[in-house]
């Protein structure tokens, strides 16, 4: 019976066992006695060359003489040795190959559930504004230390003004940082300016901007609140994310809007002109065709104001017609981010 071959048996495929191999070749058979003479070998080591050659296939016991060893040329030795194992593996492949193929026939099964399962997890639309109010309300109880708004549009009501200004400062005498980001027009308003006074001093951070995107909550960067958009018409819900990915974009677009805003402190002087800020947003929108309405809307006035600021550019710029106000402000480089202000 042949020795099995073993990972280990064929790490003592030596110089050794290749020099006997050869004396065994050109004596026709293994003679322990002559090749130990000839390599200086102990009967121990003999005995240990004789194993791994007969492990290799390179020697086989002759017919009727089993003490009697004959070498076996390497290709024999090779298909008596590897056969079998090449056999198996191509008998693993084809498993392999139908495993993969049966565990592929999943993949649409796992992505059309984890496509469900992100949506319920990741996304909540509540239609309802007292629902979605209350779920703000929860989310900031349980803040652990950060709370990112963007509020649009100018002046508020002083009832909602009043409610504002409570939950604010309920936040900051917790400790959370507090960062909330106003439209310029924003800064006229008296109810505003208190608010704003009155969390300042306790550690809240506010500026303007001339546009902001929509309405946005973002608390402790992990769970956002946006408005909610129903192509029937106008709608007070929310939608609420908690998908990592997009949280963390909305948090780089207000940290992004946060770092070019206006810091709005009502006692302190504005260090850039404002009102010139607003002004020139008018003179932009207006020179891309955009109609009073929707400038006002953007821009977070009313008409009224929006109308009063437009006839103030036109004088500024000593023109008789809004055309004419676009020409002269074009001609200034008004129109110019980089440039000056009406």
């Amino acid at each position: 019976m042949e020795p099995s071959a073993s990972d280990s048996d064929f790490d003592r495929l030596d110089d050794t066992s290749a020099e006997a191999y050869r004396l065994a070749v050109l004596e026709g058979q293994f003679k322990a006695e002559s090749i130990a003479a000839e390599l200086d070998l102990s009967p121990e080591d003999v005995k240990r060359t004789e194993r791994v050659l007969r492990v290799m296939r390179l020697l086989h016991a002759t017919p009727g003489d089993p003490r009697r060893l004959a070498p076996v040329s390497p290709d024999a030795a090779s298909s008596e040795l590897l056969g079998p194992m090449v056999q198996h593996m191509g008998q693993m492949e084809q498993h392999v190959a139908r495993l993969r193929s049966q565990l592929a026939a999943l993949q649409p099964v796992y992505f059309e559930g984890r496509r469900l399962r992100n949506h319920l997890e990741a996304f909540d639309t509540v239609p309802d504004p007292h629902t979605v109010q209350a779920m703000i309300d929860t989310q900031i109880k349980h803040c652990r230390f950060e709370v990112l708004t963007v509020q649009p549009g100018g002046a508020r009501p002083p009832h909602l003004l009043e409610a504002a200004t409570q939950s604010c400062l309920d936040i900051t005498e917790r400790g959370i940082r507090l960062r909330t980001l106003y439209q310029h027009t924003a800064r006229t308003d008296p109810g505003t300016q208190s608010l704003v006074r009155a969390v300042s001093a306790e550690g809240g951070e506010f500026r303007t901007t001339e546009e902001v995107i929509d309405r946005l909550i973002i608390i402790d960067r992990e769970v956002a609140f946006l408005p909610q958009r129903a192509a029937s018409g106008p709608s007070h819900g929310a939608v609420v994310t908690r998908e990592p990915t997009l949280v963390n974009y909305l948090c780089s677009v207000h940290d992004l809007l946060w770092r070019s805003a206006v810091p709005f402190r009502p006692d302190e002087p504005d260090k850039r002109p404002v009102m010139d800020e607003v002004k020139q947003a008018i003179l932009r929108l207006l020179a891309e065709g955009h109609k009073d309405v929707w400038v006002a809307h953007r821009l977070g006035m009313s008409v009224r104001t929006c109308r009063r600021h437009i006839s103030e550019i036109t004088a500024d710029l000593k023109a008789s017609s809004r055309f004419q106000a676009g020409v002269n402000a074009a001609n200034a480089g008004l129109l110019d981010p980089a440039g000056g202000h009406p």
